[in-house]
């Protein structure tokens, strides 16, 4: 018995969606929420998990082609008619069993294949690893209702569909983790995954990299530049790339848009941060970085001065009583913001832990689409890049995006007991882009000091949340 698989719908207001890309081949075998394939929206890129458990029978929707929330994407059967459509005279001779070694690759093809194979009286003996085909070998080639089993188990082995999705052992890896593997060397069949389901993230990546360089005492030569392959090409904007591209005209053309700059000491955030982090990571699961301070910060003083957490609507000023702070994710796909909702309810380890799970869900493509909706001010860490800081775009509805620059440590002058002394110190620069509509250059200020004053006094002992 099939059943077929509909585009769910993906947020209040998303009525259609493009499939990117397909995660899975005609004759593959799926579990319950496995991946099946890519969808981008106006608003997110994300997968869409298999309800049931079968094997695909039928893609209904092609590659880049848009179609509305209910359409019917894909059929999943029992496997009784998995690849069976292409079937064709085959040669019943004793050339049959030589077509199982080629299923793996395209299982609609086996018909073509026993002509090809020479070889046939090799292939029974190299079948151990898949004793529920054997019995049926024979009728496997014609696709004949007892030969499902074999397409079925050949999936586990090490060759890939051709969509490049698989990673053999290691199960479904995402594009990111993928290119970071390939740009490190790494071979994905030896990486044992921490993630859900045994899925590679990159973190794994980084570990299975970094275990034999620790090993190597001189330092490596310095790589050069890889030439990108897109070099010299044309390549069509994603759907996501333009929904970006025309927010970003209509925020600047409909809005008066400028930046202040302030720098900022946190040699004393630097120092608890060194004192509690590897504290911090064994209760709490997560590495404690600047960003969650800087989030705590701003949030407080969004509290003080609502001016920067507000929206127009016509000719009025709508100051929300939340703060929802989005954080401003880096992805293969284009920049995305996720919501941390509430953000000045929460202390550095619910700060933290909600940044990391919404940066890793986000560049998985395993957010939900009103995940990225309702924030009343954004947060972006440029310096996660080695910038020292930017004039970030203000996107509307809000009125006002941070953008923190990478800490460097470099001389300064500091007052000690009224003399003035050069101490090396941690330094940061936090640039507020705000709607000069609403939001004066005094308040940007005000604001921005706010922020500073925290940072530099640095008493965040009490907040830590361990």
């Amino acid at each position: 018995m099939s059943e077929s698989v509909s585009l769910p719908a993906l947020g209040e207001s998303v009525t259609e969606g493009t499939v990117t890309r397909w995660l899975k081949n005609v004759g593959d075998r799926v579990e319950v929420d496995e991946p099946l394939l890519e969808v981008s929206t106006d608003k997110v890129d994300t997968e869409i998990p298999s309800p049931v458990a079968g094997v695909i029978e039928a893609i209904l929707v092609q590659e880049d082609e848009t179609v509305e929330v209910g359409t019917a994407l894909v059929t999943i059967g029992d496997g009784s008619g998995a690849g069976a459509a292409p079937a064709a005279p085959a040669a019943p001779e004793a050339a049959a069993p030589a077509a199982e070694p080629a299923a793996p690759a395209a299982p609609g093809a086996e018909p073509a294949a026993p002509a090809a194979q020479p070889v046939a009286p090799a292939a029974p003996v190299a079948e151990p690893a898949t004793p529920a085909a054997q019995p049926v070998a024979p009728a496997a080639p014609v696709a004949e209702p007892a030969a499902p089993a074999a397409p079925v188990a050949e999936p586990a082995a090490p060759a890939a569909p051709s969509g490049g999705s698989h990673a053999g052992p290691a199960g479904y890896v995402t594009p990111i983790v993928r290119k970071l593997a390939n740009e490190q060397g790494v071979d994905l069949a030896s990486v044992t995954g921490t993630g859900v389901g045994g899925r590679i993230r990159k973190q794994d990546i980084i570990s299975a990299n970094a275990a034999p360089a620790a090993s190597a005492a001189p330092a490596p030569a310095r790589q050069p530049l890889e030439i990108s392959p897109l070099r010299g090409t044309t390549v069509p904007m994603t759907r996501l790339r333009k929904v970006v591209a025309e927010r970003a005209v209509v925020s600047m053309t409909s809005t008066a848009q400028l930046t202040t700059v302030v720098e900022v000491d946190v040699t004393r955030v630097a120092r608890l941060r060194d004192k509690v982090k590897g504290d911090f990571l064994a209760k709490t699961g997560n590495k404690l970085s600047f960003l969650p301070f800087f989030a705590m910060a701003a949030a407080e003083a969004l509290r003080a001065y609502p001016i920067i957490n507000s929206t127009v609507d016509g000719d009025s000023i709508v100051y929300p009583a939340h703060e929802n702070m989005s954080i401003a994710v880096d992805t293969e796909r284009g920049l995305l913001t996720p919501v941390i909702r509430d953000s000045a309810e929460l202390d550095l380890a619910g700060l933290a832990g909600q940044i990391a799970d919404l940066a890793e869900r986000t560049r998985n493509n395993q957010l939900k689409p009103d995940e990225l909706s309702g924030g009343t001010f954004t947060l972006t860490n440029t310096g996660s890049r080695g910038a020292l800081f930017d004039t970030p775009v203000v996107f509307l509805p809000q009125s006002a995006i941070l953008g923190t620059g990478t800490v460097v440590k470099r001389p300064v002058v500091v007052s000690t007991d009224g003399a003035d002394a050069i101490a090396v110190r941690s330094m940061v620069y936090l640039a507020l882009s705000y709607d000069h509509r609403i939001i004066d250059g005094a308040d940007a200020a005000r604001f921005l000091t706010a922020i500073k004053e925290r940072l530099e006094e640095g008493a965040f002992e009490a907040d830590l949340g361990i």
